[in-house]
Order: C-alpha cells, then structure tokens, then sequence
C-alpha cells in the first residue's frame, strides 16, 4: 500500500519521511567496488610465486603460477589444449542434452499427477541415493570402453538436479492460478502451458545451474577412465609424468567452462524471468 493511501485510510496520520534514507550497498549498484573482490585472488597468486621462486614449494607439488602460464600458452600453441577442451565440450553437451531431457520429462510426468509421481518418484530417489561413479565398471561391462559410458554418466548427473527442481517447481505452483485456468475454461494442454511451465520456470532455471556444475564434476571423473582425448585424459596423462603444470592448466579450464555456462544460464535467466522482475517491481 502506498504512502498516499495510507494518508487516506488514516485520516491523514501517515506521512512520508522527508529525510533523505542512505542507500544500502545493493542500490548503489552491484558493479561499484567490483576491483575487492580480485585482491585476495591476486594476493595469493603472488604469495604463491613468491612461494615457488624461493624454493619454498618444490615444483614437483605444485608449479609456479608463471610456469603454469607458460604451459598454457604452449599448449594453445601446439593444439593440444584447444583439442581437448572441444572433445571435453562434446562430451558434456551430448549428456547434458540427454540429461536435461531425461530429468525434465520425468519430472513433468511426475508432477502433473498423483500416479505419475507414484510411477517415478521412487525410482528416481532410489537411483539419486546410488554412488553413480560407482557405477562405472558396470557401465564399462555394458557398453564398452568407447564414448557411450562417458556421456551416459555426465546425463545421469545431471538427469537428478533437473528432475528434482523441476518436480518442485510444478508441485509449488500457486493453486489459485489454477481456479483461475478452470474459471478460464483452460483445456489441460493449455493450463500447462501457461500457467504450470511458466510458474515451475524459476525453479528449473535453479536445478539447471545445479546440473551444469555436477556435469561437469561428472566428466571429470569419466575422462579419467579409459579416455584416450580430452581434458581428463591430458590431466591423467601429465600426471605419470608429474608434470603438476598441465594438471592445473586443465583443472583451470575445468573451472572457467563451469563458470562460462553458468554465465549462460544466469543470462538466460535474466531473459526468460523479465516478466517476474517487472510484476515484482509494480
């Protein structure tokens, strides 16, 4: 209720403030003072250089930051670590894509309905409480050695977090809305379409945040197995050799594709949630 209809209700009783309110961090803006949050990162790269060059910290543990940049740029150069990323970004797309779809659509089947839910909801929770790294051997014995039991594993992490949001977002759907489709006259295609898929949207945007990280966490885990291209093998194959420079250069590049798309997502998000900012701010 505004200012000036509180004045009304109460006879004029309330009144608005004059004195100018000091504005808190989040309205001045989430880009100001951007340039703190890079110190202590710098600081401990520093601290670490400083640590390797005095001997300090064997390059056989870990090596120099500039040695670490020095690898990097040699292996753009000979295409080893393009090559990789684009086998690794192969991977985690083709299980991500069978993940969402698995996770997405079992979670529709679930929450649309009381026997849909008893179909699948249990499954799903007696498979989310397996080991699924544990589950490599068996997938190896099913399917080889190949590229299949790498996506498969990369699509089942990311198949939970999907399913889960999803099913919550459905289930979390204001019940009013739909008195309001049946007062509508909404046939049942419609009040999914425009009322539980746009209500439950907040929620899967979450588990889809959610499933990009474990999938990448996933593929970590399956490149190391049997893999003969990609980033895990290029970290496995450094690490016979002890070259504890490739092995971060990779496990960097592991953490900037995972920010890279949750960069994606949270822009999707933007988009896709306009219409909630602009009902909220009304």
């Amino acid at each position: 209720m505004s200012v000036a209809e509180l004045e009304g209700e109460f006879g004029g009783a309330v009144r608005a403030d004059p004195r100018p309110r000091p504005r808190s961090a989040t309205a001045r803006g989430p880009g100001k003072g951007w340039h703190r949050r890079w110190v202590s990162p710098l600081v401990v790269v520093l601290l670490w250089q400083a640590a390797s060059a005095s001997g300090l910290l064997p390059a056989r543990l870990l090596a120099a930051p500039s040695q670490i940049a020095a690898t990097a740029l040699d292996l753009v150069r000979t295409g080893t670590l393009p090559t990789a990323i684009a086998v690794s970004l192969e991977r985690v797309l083709l299980g991500f894509a069978a993940g969402a779809v698995a996770g997405v659509g079992l979670a529709l089947v679930a929450g649309l309905s009381r026997a849909g839910e008893n179909a699948v909801d249990p499954i799903m929770q007696m498979l989310r409480a397996l080991p699924f790294f544990g589950l490599i051997p068996l997938f190896i014995l099913w399917f080889g050695i190949g590229e299949t039991p790498k996506v498969l594993l990369v699509a089942l992490a990311v198949s939970f977090p999907l399913y889960l949001n999803t099913f919550a977002g459905i289930r979390g759907v204001d019940g009013k809305l739909a008195e309001v489709a049946r007062t509508l006259r909404l046939g049942r295609a419609a009040l999914v379409r425009h009322i539980v898929l746009p209500g439950a949207l907040p929620q899967t945007l979450v588990g889809l945040r959610q499933s990009l990280g474990v999938a990448w966490l996933a593929l970590i885990v399956a490149e190391q197995v049997n893999a003969d291209a990609g980033l895990g093998y290029m970290i496995n194959d450094a690490r016979e050799f002890l070259r504890t420079d490739v092995i971060v250069v990779g496990l960097l590049v592991y953490s900037a594709l995972g920010l890279l798309t949750d960069a994606l997502v949270r822009l999707l998000e933007r988009r896709a949630l306009v219409w909630r900012r602009e009902f909220l701010s009304r």
